[in-house]
């Protein structure tokens, strides 16, 4: 796979500018994105180009956005990325989220309803990689455009695709622990926690993760797949450090790792277990500064959801569009936490949930 950077070239080239200077200007581009060359192939090459949007739409347009969610930060700057966009460009948003990853007909029939309400274009976080596939050929047929964030979906009905690779997610985080645990090394034990079973996400991260810690002295002793509510990862962590008391790393969703930070102090393992993210929130970010967790790749969720909103836009007005982007991944950890653009992953400090841009 064509990879046009190198991970500290694309760490360098992605911070374009300072946190106070997006604040000062208003303004989150150009950004540096990946564009597939064969789209919604992910294994297809890329090449970089700096992503403009719009500046205004024509008309206020009225799109539907759908999350699995809203149980954690990250989709709360999936939320804010959306929203912040719509006013900017100045169309009209409903967003709507279905409560979690088993909620898939629930999703389904809120899409239903909203489109049924004068949605004219539905961008999906999608909760399954293959149980809205109907429901996407039902609104192309309709010549509602139907673009796909973050999560991924199996449709070739598809419009666009704003998202990234969660394999590579996956792989990144084990690549980093390979570096820490070469070949010829002591081996090294790890509980994983990919997330809820049947998302495409997950099942992309799990191979990603698998594959690439192959490559070093780790041995995966326990996998385990379960919804990204705190509750239920804490009580996945418990079961697993139960079971395998001898676990050197925990690795997994944020939801997990930030579950991890406090158990893992009060059973007094923290000399013992190191904590390390697939993707990165708030309180990944606040780990990885105080020192509690190791390291997160970025898939700069804020970027992804704006980006699909100008999708949105562009083709509800017959402009051209890139059909398949994502922001380039880049891993953050104590070298480069102080120094990243935060505003490109996180929303803003006291950002509450928003569902609707009139």
């Amino acid at each position: 796979m064509k990879k046009s950077l190198t991970l500290a070239a694309s760490a360098a080239a992605l911070v374009t500018v300072s946190v106070g200077a997006l604040a000062a200007s208003g303004s989150w581009f150009p950004y540096k994105i990946e564009v597939w060359e064969k789209a919604f192939d992910m294994a297809s090459p890329r090449h970089m180009m700096e992503y403009t949007p719009l500046d205004k739409a024509s008309q206020k347009w009225k799109l539907c956005v759908s999350f699995p969610h809203m149980k954690d930060d990250y989709w709360l700057a999936v939320d804010y990325g959306a929203i912040d966009e719509a006013k900017r460009m100045g169309v009209a948003m409903q967003v709507l989220e279905a409560g979690g990853y088993t909620e898939l007909n629930k999703q389904i029939s809120q899409i239903e309803n909203c489109v049924a309400g004068g949605a004219q274009a539905v961008i999906i976080g999608a909760i399954s990689f293959d149980g809205l596939n109907n429901l996407v050929g039902q609104l192309t047929a309709k010549k509602i455009p139907v673009i796909d964030v973050i999560n991924g979906m199996s449709s070739d009905k598809l419009s666009a695709k704003s998202l990234v690779s969660f394999g590579e997610m996956g792989g990144k985080a084990g690549e980093y622990l390979v570096k820490l645990h070469p070949k010829g090394g002591e081996k090294v034990k790890v509980a994983w926690f990919p997330g809820p079973a049947g998302a495409g996400w997950v099942e992309a991260g799990n191979a990603g993760f698998t594959a690439a810690v192959k490559e070093g002295e780790i041995e995966v002793v326990d996998t385990k797949y379960g919804d990204t509510g705190k509750e239920a990862q804490l009580a996945l962590l418990e079961d697993a450090l139960t079971a395998h008391p001898e676990v050197n790393y925990i690795v997994g969703t944020a939801v997990t790792a930030e579950a991890a930070m406090q158990l893992v102090r009060d059973r007094g393992l923290e000399d013992q277990v190191k904590i390390l993210s697939y993707y990165f929130t708030p309180g990944v970010y606040e780990g990885i500064k105080r020192g509690r967790i190791l390291a997160a790749p970025t898939d700069s969720a804020v970027i992804q959801a704006r980006v699909a909103v100008d999708q949105a836009v562009r083709i509800l007005e017959g402009k051209e569009y890139e059909k398949h982007v994502g922001p380039e991944l880049y891993v953050i950890d104590k070298s480069n936490i102080e120094t990243f653009d935060r505003n490109s992953s996180l929303a803003p400090d006291g950002f509450k949930p928003e569902f609707s841009v009139n």
